[in-house]
């Protein structure tokens, strides 16, 4: 037996889909993937994150949006939930939905055991087409650990890793940085009471 031969959905079909729909899929090269919901680590971690970028971009034109936020790569016809987005100025929304955002200017991928190898792979390829796209980071849940990448020139990403006590994560394109230890606050009371 052959198996069936995939469906192929367009951006059309997936947004009025996903307007309908209670749960959240990212549309992958034309398939729909549907996503899971998260730890309450994975939770703690977005959240400590969020409100430190919150606090840093106070007074600049910038936003700081949840994981509710689509974003769409237009370039590789991508639609993803990031975990955080960072929009700086004024937002420019998909011409056909607008609830999706197309001008991220920081991404942040919180990493789990099911979407680590995506994140750092498949997910950051369709990510670095995003024209604003100046920075993307990836928290680490198994230690306190932080990959930060920035734009530098065409095609190239500086790779830089923040782990150790007194550790600062500098956003430069967000105009300052934030401690690591705020960013894992509170993670071993979360875990006590597992």
């Amino acid at each position: 037996m052959q198996p069936a031969p995939k469906h192929s959905v367009s951006p059309a079909e997936y947004l009025a889909l996903e307007r309908a729909s209670e749960p959240k899929h990212e549309l992958v090269n034309g398939e729909i993937v549907a996503m899971s919901g998260a730890s309450p680590l994975h939770n703690l971690l977005s959240m400590n994150l969020g409100s430190l970028l919150r606090g840093l971009v106070a007074a600049r034109p910038c936003v700081v949006l949840s994981s509710d936020q689509r974003v769409h790569v237009p370039a590789t016809g991508l639609f993803a939930y990031p975990d955080l987005t960072v929009v700086c100025g004024r937002p420019e929304l998909h011409p056909e939905d607008d609830h999706t955002l197309v001008n991220p200017r920081v991404i942040v991928e919180v990493l789990s055991d099911s979407t680590e190898a995506y994140d750092r792979g498949a997910k950051f390829a369709h990510y670095q087409s995003i024209a604003s796209l100046e920075e993307y980071v990836l928290v680490s849940t198994r230690e306190k650990r932080v990959e930060h990448y920035r734009r530098q020139g065409r095609g190239q990403w500086l790779l830089t890793v923040h782990v150790g006590q007194g550790a600062r994560v500098a956003f430069p394109a967000l105009g300052g940085d934030v401690p690591l230890e705020s960013i894992y606050e509170k993670v071993e009371a979360l875990s006590m009471a597992q």
